[in-house]
């Protein structure tokens, strides 16, 4: 790699991160942490507005910018493959926004490479989520990321059905399914439902705080404890 391109993808990496350390730098770059620190110091004595210092992180400063990336032929089609397969397991405001950003990616491109992302080789026969799934998948995920409280009318796998008011937390992609994690306000804990099973979804107005115990984090933990303890 060259030391301009080498130094290119240090800021990237920074700018894509709230703090970043020279030993994640030097793994994900295949370095020296030696050559991160002597990196990072030319980027500083070429004015990159870079904040930190060694054994703490570095983030670059407030306002600071580069220009549009510019991408190479197989990091383009990487991108548009990725999109196209993508599409198929979103939610319609997702999907549609991928889209756009791709967009906004090839119109950086120079136009023969842009007219070569066109042709992948590469293709995606439609076998991606029911029009139902899709659009519980994009209400649960706005529900989650407002804290909207959801009821739900679920059908398990022994076609048991039942009501529940939910306090959805994360959507969980198992390969060709999805399942939602949340707080039952009826059984007092976590549970997980497959988003297929899901029979009628309603959003409420009655919003939901952050409470000890009941977040994706303590979720998480419980899951942690448990896999540890197999």
């Amino acid at each position: 790699m060259r030391p301009a391109d080498r130094l290119f993808q240090i800021v990237q990496l920074i700018r894509g991160r709230r703090l970043t350390t020279a030993r994640w730098l030097a793994e994900r770059l295949e370095l020296s942490e030696r050559t991160i620190y002597r990196d990072i110091a030319q980027l500083q004595a070429q004015g990159v507005p870079i904040e930190g210092e060694a054994g703490v992180g570095y983030r670059l400063g407030r306002g600071f910018d580069l220009p549009p990336l510019m991408f190479t032929l197989e990091e383009a089609r990487a991108l548009a493959t990725a999109v196209q397969l993508a599409q198929q397991w979103l939610d319609p405001e997702l999907a549609a926004s991928s889209e756009a950003a791709l967009s906004r990616v090839r119109s950086v491109l120079p136009v023969d490479v842009r007219e070569r992302t066109r042709t992948l080789h590469v293709v995606f026969p439609p076998s991606g989520l029911s029009d139902s799934v899709r659009s519980s998948m994009q209400l649960l995920r706005q529900a989650s990321q407002t804290k909207h409280k959801v009821r739900v009318e679920y059908r398990d796998a022994a076609e048991t059905r039942s009501e529940r008011v939910l306090r959805p937390l994360a959507l969980f992609y198992w390969g060709k399914v999805w399942t939602l994690t949340a707080w039952c306000e009826g059984r007092q804990a976590f549970r997980n439902f497959r988003l297929d099973r899901i029979e009628t979804l309603k959003s409420l107005d009655e919003r939901f705080e952050h409470e000890e115990g009941k977040s994706l984090d303590d979720f998480m933990a419980l899951e942690e404890c448990a896999a540890g303890s197999r």
